[in-house]
């Protein structure tokens, strides 16, 4: 059996096995990708990013649409060039070719699908709370539910779960459709005349802040909802025809899940104002009761909670098996790298995950933190895929393949820097539990470092061939 290292290395030792059947087109592609990106941070984020901005709230993710759009096309250069399974660590040390960078990259999106998921598990434990009208204490029983929450995912992650394009269609219909809803139920609002439609262009700052930079705090907030596009070029060697169908089914996926989002926060703010939108965690939940009081609440607590609960899953099941992956290749400590003999899956990985997200729930708990960190963590990452296109620019492959023009990655980089700095009013605590999280994947590279002198082993040269994982879906 292949070991699926997921965006660190391949050892050399492993026999090689045949590439990955090619069954995706284009529009199974685009369910996939519209899928991965839809998830919680529309979901649970809308009325923190009105909170910021008020009735613009649709201006932030406008923004960080157009962002995503920049770095996607690094992206779409980077897997029609090298069309595999690979992910940002392995460009990286294609570009770089340094064994700790290309490991801070892994482990920084290992941190940001934990973010992620811990994210998601705040949204579904408020949602449950919300729908079913349990009224659970906003801190403590919030907390409690989020990590039982993550108790079930860590067990399910354990028995081990085989995702396939169809469940990815089902869930993306699902998904789809909750947000559908506030589409639909915005629209007979404002044409049976209720809401208040001239919301939209209203601003709202906070008293020591102008409007340009309540926009930029707002927008990095709206980055966790745009995330996720770049884990569909881990779907690359299974498309037919990747070079020419993945550029127009990314850029269509990215432009469907950005007009939505427009949508949604529109329809969100005419029926809800900025100030009680941005209360509590259930945004679309009180767009809901505001606009369609006859709906049953329930069935959209459902599809919400549906939703969230595969984003974790999916996040949680990426980083324990970038835990184990980088362990199997001698970058973090080899006990990572244990295998369950009867389920066959990363037990010790999945625990040391499943912890990680319990502190974030814990200490941190508020979904505004965990969303920022993520995207932040994320925005990271991008920063060193549009510098690594430029520099992948001298080699050549034998095939044509997508090129973006010049200046868009320099302005990625520079966009996505500039996003993760503090000058946008970014949380503190956000760079705080961002540095904690690297901060342990230091001291676990430390370790192995030392285990690997101890015992003679030299972490495994990263090839373009591994199959990777590269992010969360939000």
């Amino acid at each position: 059996m292949t070991d699926v290292t997921t965006g660190v290395g391949t050892a050399s030792a492993t026999p090689v096995e045949p590439s990955l059947h090619r069954v995706m087109g284009p529009w199974l592609l685009l369910l996939f990708i519209v899928g991965d990106i839809l998830g919680t941070g529309i979901y649970a984020l809308t009325g923190q990013v009105a909170k910021q901005v008020g009735g613009v709230v649709w201006l932030p993710f406008l923004i960080a649409f157009i962002v995503a759009v920049v770095t996607a096309l690094s992206y779409l250069e980077l897997v029609t060039k090298f069309p595999k399974a690979a992910g940002a660590a392995l460009y990286t040390h294609k570009a770089f070719g340094i064994h700790f960078i290309t490991f801070i990259v892994a482990f920084t999106v290992m941190c940001s699908g934990i973010t992620s998921a811990s994210t998601a598990s705040r949204a579904f434990a408020a949602n449950l709370s919300g729908a079913f009208q349990l009224n659970l204490e906003s801190g403590i029983g919030i907390s409690l539910v989020a990590l039982t929450f993550m108790a079930v995912v860590a067990a399910v992650n354990f028995r081990g779960v085989g995702e396939s394009v169809k469940a990815n269609v089902v869930l993306t219909v699902v998904e789809l459709t909750g947000l559908l809803i506030i589409i639909f139920i915005g629209l007979m609002a404002i044409t049976a005349g209720q809401g208040d439609v001239s919301r939209i262009t209203q601003f709202a700052t906070a008293p020591d802040s102008s409007v340009f930079w309540s926009v930029m705090a707002a927008t990095t907030l709206a980055f966790f909802a745009m995330v996720g596009f770049e884990d569909s070029v881990n779907m690359a060697e299974e498309c037919k025809n990747p070079t020419r169908i993945f550029p127009k089914v990314l850029l269509a996926g990215l432009l469907i899940t950005g007009i939505i989002y427009v949508l949604v926060s529109i329809s969100a703010i005419t029926l809800v104002p900025p100030a009680e939108l941005g209360e509590g965690e259930t945004p679309l939940l009180k767009v809901v009761q505001a606009g369609a009081p006859n709906f049953p609440l329930w069935i959209f607590g459902f599809i919400t909670m549906f939703a969230v609960a595969n984003s974790a899953l999916i996040n949680m099941l990426m980083a324990s098996r970038l835990v184990y992956g980088m362990s199997r290749e001698h970058v973090l400590p080899p006990l990572f790298g244990k295998v369950h003999p009867a389920r066959r899956t990363p037990y010790l990985a999945i625990a040391f995950t499943t912890l990680l997200a319990f502190g974030l729930i814990m200490f941190v708990g508020e979904v505004p933190a965990l969303g920022g960190t993520t995207a932040l963590l994320l925005l990271f990452v991008f920063t060193i895929v549009n510098i690594a296109v430029l520099i992948l620019r001298r080699e050549t492959v034998d095939h044509d393949h997508f090129r973006t023009p010049t200046f868009l990655p320099v302005v990625g980089a520079i966009s996505c820097a500039f996003f993760a700095g503090p000058w946008t009013g970014r949380d503190p605590v956000q760079y705080k539990i961002a540095g904690i999280l690297i901060g342990v994947g230091v001291a676990l590279w430390v370790i192995t470092v030392l285990i690997n002198r101890a015992t003679g082993v030299k972490p495994v040269e990263p090839t373009m061939e591994t199959l990777g994982g590269d992010g969360p879906m939000n």
